[in-house]
């Protein structure tokens, strides 16, 4: 299996944060969504990965090559979309967009080109009177034009209004098509991630409390709904991650759904009255919540 990237034992400390020693890989062209509350490190992950800053501990590859020792090929190959970062103002898209066409000899114009309708971006215009929603896709349009083999997406949509956001997850869809092509993108945004991500982690205070594919995730939890005189002890079962009273009903947030747990459920005195899936948002909460730290 061809790896779009690796990290190993990897921590980073900006006092007071940590970012606790990671193991974290990421199979080519699959797309990633990491999903954490500001303050997570999410941003920071991905500014490691970019050769934006070091490890204090720990090793990283990207596209197979060691970082730091190789960023030069490294970033020829990687497209980082910041909202921290910053376009020149006093110059034009089009000025912006023949910059980046000298620098990357993988610069594909007609695919600009497209962007700029889909977004329905003026290339003539200058950046300094562009809208904030327009500075922010002028700089994914400047990054996907790129073709890059690995894409560091951090919180791609946000202050973006409904209809942009709309545009760019359509455009960040339609890129991810290309089986080649990895993608590592943080939001807090947990229904941008449930719709195009392919693994999902869950970063919170510096560490990652779980990984997996969407899939595994979404049909693994449930919410449970019944009645009757169930144990406090059950809250301690591990296939449990919440139990609540609510007056006569209890509601169960479980993390290992199967025929047997709603078996042993029922003997144990609960009378099941619905169980249905629960969104990613649900359990990221109750995931935090588990670990004994605030959402």
């Amino acid at each position: 299996m061809t790896l779009a990237f690796s990290l190993q034992g990897v921590s980073k400390r900006y006092d007071p944060f940590v970012l606790q020693a990671l193991d974290l890989d990421l199979a080519e062209g699959q797309i990633m969504g990491l999903v954490g509350v500001n303050g997570a490190g999410k941003t920071t992950l991905l500014r490691l990965l970019a050769g934006l800053t070091l490890p204090d501990t720990g090793r990283i590859e990207v596209l197979g090559l060691p970082m730091p020792d190789e960023q030069v090929r490294v970033k020829e190959q990687l497209g980082l979309a910041s909202e921290d970062m910053r376009l020149y103002g006093s110059q034009s898209l089009a000025w912006h967009m023949a910059f980046m066409a000298k620098l990357y000899p993988g610069w594909d114009a007609r695919y600009a080109e497209q962007l700029l309708r889909r977004f329905d971006l003026r290339a003539e215009q200058k950046l300094a009177g562009c809208s904030h929603g327009q500075r922010v896709k002028a700089l994914l349009l400047l990054t996907l034009a790129r073709r890059p083999r690995l894409l560091l997406l951090d919180e791609p949509t946000t202050g973006l209004d409904p209809v942009a956001r709309a545009e760019v997850l359509d455009a960040l869809a339609e890129v991810l098509l290309d089986e080649r092509r990895s993608v590592l993108f943080s939001s807090h945004q947990t229904a941008e991630v449930e719709r195009l991500a392919d693994r999902i982690g869950f970063l919170h205070g510096g560490r990652m409390l779980s990984c997996e594919d969407k899939e595994s995730y979404l049909s693994r939890w449930r919410r449970i709904v019944g009645h009757g005189a169930l144990a406090d002890e059950v809250a301690a079962w591990p296939e449990v991650a919440q139990l609540r009273r609510n007056g006569a009903l209890l509601e169960l947030r479980v993390q290992q759904h199967s025929d047997a747990l709603i078996e042993r459920l029922s003997h144990a005195g609960l009378a099941v009255r619905q169980s249905e899936p629960m969104s990613l948002e649900e359990i990221f909460v109750t995931t935090v919540r588990r670990e004994g730290v605030p959402a």
